[in-house]
């Protein structure tokens, strides 16, 4: 007969969660780094008291908000190459609602996290209890119906045994290649507590090993003899080539066969900068190199990514009538976008396989000429963008440059995701080796960039976190700030404060749009208020300082190495000024009625520009 032991459900989870490993760099370690929780009266008795149990073997941390734990579990998983990961605890509601966010972040890019908010009573005996939303017509609704859409699986838990599938069910799809992403185990706050007689065997140590899919043969012949006949080809590296740890077989894959290289925001860093036949970013935020190989290439090899609008210009970028696009990816579900030839496999397997097969091939001469000519024309125009001026107030461009020469060493790591900057920073930014570069672009979520860069750095101890970010940002989520601090995880991040969304504002003006309610001086307001960053980031323990030139900058940064802890260096910027070189086209709808001219005469660009998507 075999071996039970009595323990709650939420107990079950735990002692599950601390027997789970895997092996990085040879070293067998837990794959779950710990648990983020914020415990309230839907998962303080249960999930609480379990994790007290654990706490040596599975560390608790806590949190300010639900949201930015999650954000940091994102960031984490994302910065281990999704070899480690965390989970995610909160109560019912609010609690749980408020981690949604960050699951979509994560489903977006991918990403393995595992949310395990508190649900209702599955007795419903004492319905409608503190918290719940009750749907007037399904009595099985709870909120956390909300995390189904952004999860690669979910499971309500509404009686004990329930979890001993769901756990297994969890670990196939947060460690698979093809199906990793966010996993949603619901667990009712009363069977939480209740007791069960689990077998033994269910908290065994587990090691989960990378899985690595070959491609099928037919899908490699189509692709190498597609290769062959090319005369302009060009690589698109995504994500997916620093997930699958194929940076190598990348660089590898250029040097013999003289391909030229873009990156996406995912995948900046999948190749240094430096490297002679690095492009650098594509699409709409892309340098003109790289949009200039994109524009005429015959054949796009286009690895590890799902071809988000950025990357192709809303598909109006590859302007080569004959182009033809090998995805080579994990998913089949991104492989067969836009009628390209599927290469469903690994990116270490594929580029490795694909290279061994093409032997001497090698891309004509005038590819590798042109790359060296447009390379040294870009640098020259990041140089100028970077450079620092007389200029009042800085543009992002030059905060970057000062950052990029003071603390954007070997040993640093860029943390961004959203607004104007992950445009200059894919143009502008030069990354070194692989994931010196985090920006969360797939889901573009505001509020990620701090808690992100707590994630970072829990991931990587080893490195400097840099985090940049916007002043709109920083006003949607910074309490992560103070988790920082609490932890001892040292970040610096710089706030760029152009008074509002300036982001967005630029493009309400590009297409046609008055200015109205992204600049503070824009929105409807009794009072200008003059927000001190630098002291609110004080108050939560932080080193602060506030700055007015890109000198003094500099002097601050030098500054925040010596720190012992988290800093944040505070520098206000124009709002309007960006990047003029590089870009590309971006489908955002204008209106066909308006009775302002400005948005006429957008819509009739608007309208020119469809006509070149393939």
């Amino acid at each position: 007969m075999a071996k039970t032991i009595r323990l709650t459900m939420a107990q079950a989870v735990a002692h599950f969660l601390k027997a789970q490993m895997t092996v990085v760099d040879g070293h067998k370690i837990p794959i779950f780094a710990g648990v983020w929780a914020i415990f309230g009266h839907g998962n303080v008795a249960g999930m609480g008291e379990a994790l007290y149990q654990v706490r040596a073997e599975l560390p608790t941390y806590r949190a300010h908000n639900e949201q930015g734990m999650a954000h940091a579990a994102v960031a984490f998983a994302k910065a281990s190459f999704r070899t480690r990961f965390m989970a995610c605890t909160s109560s019912i509601g609010p609690g749980a609602l408020n981690m949604v966010t960050a699951a979509g972040v994560a489903h977006v890019n991918r990403l393995p996290v595992l949310f395990l908010p508190g649900d209702v009573f599955a007795n419903r005996i004492p319905d409608p209890v503190l918290q719940q939303i009750e749907d007037f017509g399904d009595g099985t609704v709870s909120v956390n119906d909300a995390f189904r859409c952004v999860s690669r699986y979910f499971d309500r838990i509404t009686r004990p045994e329930q979890i001993i599938p769901a756990l297994k069910r969890a670990m196939q799809v947060l460690t698979d290649p093809v199906d990793c992403g966010p996993v949603t185990l619901s667990l009712c706050q009363d069977v939480q507590a209740e007791a069960y007689d689990y077998p033994v065997s269910l908290f065994a140590e587990k090691v989960w090993k990378e899985r690595r899919p070959r491609p099928d043969s037919d899908e490699l012949a189509t692709a190498l003899e597609a290769i062959r006949q090319a005369e302009r080809p060009l690589i698109i590296a995504g994500g997916g080539v620093l997930y699958s740890r194929a940076t190598a077989e990348l660089k590898a894959f250029a040097g013999m066969h003289g391909v030229p290289i873009a990156v996406t925001q995912a995948g900046k860093s999948a190749l240094p900068d430096d490297h002679p036949l690095c492009m650098g970013s594509i699409g709409v935020i892309g340098t003109s190199a790289g949009n200039a190989f994109a524009e005429e290439a015959d054949l796009i090899l286009a690895v590890g990514t799902r071809l988000q609008d950025f990357t192709t210009g809303s598909w109006a970028l590859f302007k080569n009538e004959r182009a033809r696009i090998i995805s080579l990816n994990t998913a089949a579900f991104d492989a067969a976008k836009h009628d390209s030839l599927p290469l469903v496999c690994d990116a270490r397997e594929g580029l490795m396989l694909l290279s061994e097969a093409l032997g001497g091939w090698k891309a004509p001469a005038p590819v590798e000429a042109a790359a060296k000519a447009r390379k040294t024309e870009w640098m020259a125009a990041v140089n100028r963008a970077t450079a620092p001026t007389n200029a009042t107030l800085p543009s992002d461009a030059q905060v970057i440059g000062a950052v990029q020469r003071t603390i954007g060493g070997e040993n640093s790591i860029l943390v961004c995701a959203a607004g104007g900057l992950p445009g200059e920073l894919h143009k502008l930014w030069q990354a070194g080796k692989p994931g010196s570069y985090h920006l969360e672009y797939g889901f573009s979520c505001m509020g990620y960039e701090i808690a992100g860069g707590l994630g970072v750095k829990m991931a990587r101890p080893e490195a400097d976190v840099v985090v940049m970010v916007g002043d709109g940002s920083y006003m949607m989520m910074n309490s992560e700030l103070s988790t920082s601090v609490m932890l001892g995880q040292k970040l610096t991040i710089v706030v760029l404060d152009n008074r509002g969304f300036g982001c967005i504002n630029r493009l309400q003006m590009a297409t046609g749009g008055a200015n109205f309610n992204n600049l503070l001086k824009d929105a409807r307001i009794e009072t200008m208020p003059e927000i001190d960053f630098r002291a609110h980031a004080e108050s939560m323990g932080a080193v602060a300082a506030k700055v007015s030139s890109i000198a003094d900058l500099e002097t601050a940064l030098e500054q925040s190495k010596r720190n012992d802890r988290t800093s944040v260096i505070v520098i206000d910027t124009d709002p309007l000024v960006t990047t003029e070189a590089g870009g590309h086209w971006w489908d955002v709808a204008v209106p066909e009625v308006s009775a302002r001219s400005e948005v006429k005469a957008a819509r009739e660009k608007y309208e020119a520009a469809r006509r070149q998507q393939r």
